[in-house]
């Protein structure tokens, strides 16, 4: 399964006020980038996830934000620095792009 053209658009305009982004697509999903730097995958299920260093990485944990985890064969289950958007960011433009400059300061 892969991202689809609709879900891009959303993420593309969700994060507009960033300024120019630029887009990689990655195993069925595709990588958002300010000035060469990613702070964000879109999955190919349409969800969105920031990802998260220092301060900003505390912050997601404390406020309970899903975190990425994957197992791979029935092995240890591996966290990757990438947290679930918030559905009330999903609405709201100015808190998302807000949400992605924080991420963006602590990569």
């Amino acid at each position: 399964m892969s991202v689809s053209d609709a879900d891009i658009a959303f993420a593309l305009e969700l994060f507009e006020g960033l300024g120019p982004l630029t887009t990689r697509k990655m195993m069925g999903g595709l990588c958002l980038y300010r000035d060469g730097t990613i702070f964000a995958i879109l999955h190919s299920d349409g969800s969105i996830w920031l990802k998260g260093a220092g301060n900003f990485a505390d912050q997601m944990t404390a406020e309970g934000w899903t975190r990425w985890t994957y197992s791979r064969d029935d092995k240890k289950t591996t966290a990757m620095p990438y947290w679930r958007l918030p559905d009330a960011a999903l609405d709201d433009a100015d808190h998302a792009c807000d949400l992605a400059r924080s991420a963006l300061i602590e990569l």
